[in-house]
């Protein structure tokens, strides 16, 4: 079956294809993949198949819902959905269901789609690997081994592993772009606010809210759909009014591209994928892609401030930090150590940084860049074994310099699959634009896409059982209930 979100649409729209059999053939590969990469934490499948013999029934009718008719998508564990628990990959959090749902959650189920299951994350979202003391680690589909890479961990390995058609990831300091990266599927985050985000988070600065996809062409579809103000999101930017699945590029565009930066050393066979990346795109799109240098100075001090001060305040108000994890918790008690006058000063700091990188784009209209410095590594692990970060706190960051300083500065950026390393692992080639200049990142991405990895599914998908492969360490799929889950909103 063609998993393609615009493929099943068409199918559903002209009848060729039911929901019911879609989503059935989605909790088949769920039942079968997910002991073994632990995507999903919640699986509603007799509600989710309910769902889909509705949408059966109004498509006989001649009715569609929305673009997104019928079709099911995987929700981050983070993002709310009224009467679902939301456990937010935290003990602290295990029988929290809210009582009002995410603006992004919401105009996919008013586009149509039906919600087949919450996906793992790391506590709180405060991690970039697949590590989660609550769930187990989530496994990466093309080596479960290793990490899927995070937080949005289960919606990355849930692409990866075709269980279904696109998911709902967030992304603060490369959340959506790293599971991209490590699993060989794309995602974007869009412009701070180009996508409502909902509830108010104390890193609101960085945080985004955003679909994930096998294509960049489904992104597009997706985005549509996802982007333009919500009255919850003071941040949120007015409808662009483009249309996103136009892919028509101008024959000027001014191209960038960085092997690397803040002279971080990129592993072997990541240079070696995206350049040959890079040189592909040069001839196959005709276009001039020229070498840039940024003497930019890392902002992991600013970044880390924003993150560990913000989330561990807000969060540090918990009358009992045994319920967080042990991750989480370093980071609450590490933010003791702050004042406001530190927290002042990495906001200012912040502004100046962006200041740099918006200048950049006056200069170029995109730039390019690995997404990630290094291949995935060991399942249960929140960085690789040996690795020494320059944060204390945030491990994570220290293998994670490409992503986090554009959430520092709100450019749009997205994860495109560009190759295999000889490990045959995926990689991911970062495509990040002017601020607001969402529709050319996604323009760009469609186009370069045609040129580049052909995204062929995982030996795991393919081998069809997954013998040889580890197992998590605990039960990851719950046949939950909607109607029997506690409100403790």
């Amino acid at each position: 079956m063609d998993f393609s979100v615009h493929s099943l649409s068409s199918a559903i729209a002209s009848g060729k294809l039911s929901s019911e059999a879609l989503v059935r053939e989605c909790l088949a590969r769920i039942a079968r993949l997910n002991p073994i990469v632990n995507a999903f934490s919640q699986v509603f499948e007799e509600q989710a198949l309910e769902e889909a013999r509705a949408c059966d029934h109004e498509a006989a009718r001649g009715r569609l819902r929305g673009p997104l008719h019928g079709i099911p998508m995987g929700v981050k564990d983070l993002f709310f959905v009224e009467g679902l628990l939301c456990q937010r990959g935290s003990n602290a959090y295990k029988n929290f269901a809210p009582k009002a749902t995410a603006p992004i959650v919401q105009r996919m189920i008013d586009a149509g789609s039906i919600i087949i299951g919450k996906t793992t994350t790391t506590e709180m979202g405060w991690s970039g690997s697949g590590f989660s003391e609550f769930y187990g680690p989530t496994r990466n589909p093309w080596n479960p081994d290793l990490t899927s890479g995070g937080s949005s961990s289960g919606s990355g390995a849930a692409l990866g592993a075709r269980m279904v058609p696109f998911t709902l990831g967030s992304d603060g300091g490369g959340s959506v772009r790293i599971p991209a990266a490590f699993c060989g599927i794309f995602a974007m985050k869009g412009s701070l606010g180009r996508v409502p985000a909902w509830p108010w988070s104390a890193t609101e600065m960085l945080s985004h809210a955003a679909p994930m996809s096998v294509s960049a062409k489904d992104s597009a579809l997706l985005f549509n759909i996802a982007k333009g103000p919500d009255p919850r999101d003071h941040q949120a930017l007015s409808d662009d009014g483009a249309d996103y699945t136009d892919a028509r590029l101008a024959s000027s565009l001014r191209i960038g591209f960085v092997p690397t930066l803040f002279g971080f050393e990129v592993a072997p066979e990541i240079e070696r994928v995206v350049w040959e990346a890079v040189e592909t795109l040069r001839g196959g799109l005709d276009t001039d892609i020229r070498p840039v240098f940024l003497d930019w100075e890392d902002p992991i001090e600013i970044f880390e401030t924003l993150w560990v001060a913000g989330r561990g305040v807000a969060y540090g108000a918990q009358s009992d930090l045994s319920n967080f994890g042990s991750g989480f918790r370093g980071l609450v008690e590490a933010s003791a150590r702050y004042r406001l006058s530190d927290y002042l000063s990495a906001a200012k700091a912040r502004a100046e940084f962006a200041g740099r990188v918006h200048a950049l784009f006056e200069e170029i209209d995109l730039l390019l860049l690995p997404t990630i410095p290094i291949e995935p590594f060991a399942a249960d692990r929140e960085a690789p074994e040996g690795f020494q970060s320059p944060s204390q706190v945030l491990a994570w960051t220290g293998w994670t310099p490409f992503t986090y300083p554009f959430n520092l500065s709100g450019n749009p950026a997205a994860s495109l699959p560009c190759g295999l390393t000889t490990n045959g692992l995926p990689v991911g080639l970062q495509v990040v634009g002017r601020r607001h200049a969402d529709a050319l990142v996604m323009a760009f991405c469609q186009q370069a896409e045609d040129h580049l990895f052909k995204n062929n599914n995982p030996p795991l998908v393919v081998a069809g059982d997954g013998t040889g492969w580890g197992t998590p360490s605990k039960p990851t799929v719950e046949k939950s209930s909607w109607s029997s889950i506690e409100d403790h909103s």
